[in-house]
């Protein structure tokens, strides 16, 4: 049934380089998917590989399916297992990460000796170092229908529960026309259709698997089988419901190949899909955009004054939920509002999850509660928001320390690690090394060269080039400490600003020669080699000099 409570829109921004989708519920941003049109996304895709590598000890096969990395397959999703791809399967592709019992690897060895061939589909794009995952249980989601190559199963999705419809859809499944050798499941969207929408949605499914069929005839190994159509017709395919009021669109080609689409599914939805043609970029007139700059920042605030705090490691996810400017209610007591604030955070923290495709291992460091019963209702609560979610999770219960962990399918690389890079000044750490630091680290140099030279070159000037900030803190506050660093080794040192060097970086080279003596070893810089035109001024007053 429609919610009426609930208007629901979809935004398309489709540029040349990237294609965003944005989620609206009452003009609020539920959901955001980007996509770089130019650069191949592989999640979905099947293809025909090579086995290169069998290793025991991972339990895995490394698979050439035609990418830069081997795929990575573990011998338990080497031989699927119907009856618990059924439980698995939710709300499109099935993913393949039933872990059943350990595989003998004699018997994998004799199924798939290095060099045969193996039909796998990719569950999770390549991430950093790592090549993608992959499965050979494999599976193509239509708009009501997955097909499923290779497996006989028939079932409904879990998530449909009432009986009846159950039974009407079982008995739609079986009156379809699918080969023995593809299974089917029926996908939420499926709840209410007509038999005759299933019938359409398998002949297009059909059609796929019969070229999937020719092409592994005809092309040797590596070859891509199939690929997932891009993230506009998977909107199409995955979202457009009667929950959907429109979506709205800012590329007139995508418009009619969209309504095109659409017109499969039904006529009146077909008539929800507009062009927008207004003269403000389309996320700045949804006020997208600013919703965007918000969500993404590192501390995200919440209305009743608190905020969350959310920091990817390479281990997890830590999110950090505090109290902030919050006030409790005249009357109300301290576990009241803590219970509130917690309550309003795993809401903003159920929603930045999807924002940002966050995944893997995520840590909640709640505001302690005293009572069980409050932390079962903020459980329960985090339950619920997550039920929408159509990456799986799984949490724990809150522990008496307020830690609530989870995971979340990590599929593709999260939003913030497709658009951001590290810093390259700080070098991804966040922050850099204070004044007070670099000014200890430079005179423990300077005392080492004068220490090693004062034999063969007593009174030896030092010449030290630093980035303005720090130049700052030697004249201001670090003066006495270094004219008294002079005295003790009977040397001499003048100091040199350039604005272009890293604040961590420095160089301490002969004044008189200009050898350098010392380089930062982070520092790739002119500055390292003597420069021409610098000349260093007499030091008649004693003091460490600076121009």
């Amino acid at each position: 049934m429609k919610r009426n409570a609930v208007k629901r829109e979809i935004i398309i921004n489709c540029e040349t380089l990237e294609t965003r989708v944005a989620v609206l519920e009452n003009g609020r941003l539920e959901e955001f998917m980007i996509e770089h049109p130019r650069e191949e996304r592989i999640v979905g895709n099947i293809y025909k590989g090579r086995i290169q590598n069998l290793e025991d000890g991972l339990q895995a096969a490394f698979v050439d399916i035609g990418l830069d990395k081997n795929a990575f397959l573990h011998y338990w999703d080497m031989i699927p297992e119907d009856a618990t791809r059924l439980e698995a399967e939710e709300e499109g592709l099935y993913r393949g990460q039933t872990r059943g019992k350990r595989i003998n690897p004699k018997e994998i060895a004799r199924r798939f000796p290095i060099g045969s061939e193996i039909v796998v589909q990719v569950t999770k794009g390549a991430i950093g170092t790592k090549g993608p995952r992959v499965t050979a249980s494999l599976s193509i989601p239509g708009r009501y229908l997955v097909m499923m190559p290779g497996c006989r199963l028939r079932g409904v999705s879990r998530k449909i529960e009432d009986s009846k419809e159950r039974q009407r859809l079982k008995r739609i499944l079986d009156r379809l026309p699918a080969p023995e050798d593809v299974g089917l499941i029926v996908r939420t969207a499926g709840e209410g259709a007509r038999g005759v929408s299933f019938v359409r949605d398998m002949r297009g499914l059909l059609e796929i698997y019969e070229q999937m069929q020719k092409r592994m005839r005809e092309q040797p190994a590596p070859v891509c089988l199939y690929q997932e159509p891009d993230v506009v017709e998977r909107v199409v395919r995955d979202w457009l419901t009667e929950e959907v009021d429109r979506i709205v669109m800012d590329s007139p080609e995508r418009w009619q190949q969209v309504k095109d689409l659409a017109a499969r599914i039904s006529r009146r939805i077909r008539s929800r899909i507009q062009l927008y043609d207004g003269h403000a970029p389309i996320f700045e007139h949804f006020n997208i955009e600013r919703q965007l700059e918000d969500a993404f920042q590192r501390r995200v605030p919440l209305k009743s004054g608190g905020y969350i705090v959310i920091d990817e490691t390479e281990a997890l996810i830590a999110i950090d939920v505090n109290t902030g400017r919050h006030k409790a209610a005249s009357g109300a007591n301290q576990e009241d509002l803590i219970l509130e604030v917690n309550l309003e955070a795993v809401e903003e923290i159920a929603r930045q999850l999807r924002l940002r495709n966050l995944g893997g291992l995520i840590v909640l460091d709640l505001i302690d509660m005293k009572q069980k019963k409050n932390r079962n209702t903020v459980y329960r609560h985090l339950q619920q928001l997550l039920a929408r979610d159509k990456a799986r999770t799984n949490l724990l219960p809150i522990s008496p320390l307020g830690l609530l962990e989870m995971t979340r399918q990590r599929v593709d690389e999260g939003v913030l690690s497709a658009q951001f890079m590290d810093c390259p000044y700080c070098r991804g750490r966040g922050s850099v090394k204070s004044p007070l630091r670099m000014s200890i680290e430079i005179q423990r140099r300077a005392v080492a060269i004068w220490n090693a030279r004062r034999k063969t070159e007593p009174g030896l000037q030092l010449q030290i080039t630093v980035h303005p900030l720090i130049l700052e803190r030697l004249r201001r506050e670090d003066e006495q400490v270094l004219v008294d660093l002079q005295s003790r080794f009977e040397g001499q040192l003048s100091f040199r600003a350039d604005p272009t060097r890293h604040i961590e970086e420095f160089v301490i080279r002969n004044a008189a020669t200009g050898e350098v003596y010392y380089a930062t070893p982070s520092a790739a810089h002119p500055a390292e080699s003597p420069r021409s035109g610098t000349a260093r001024s007499e030091n008649a007053g004693g003091k460490p000099e600076a121009p």
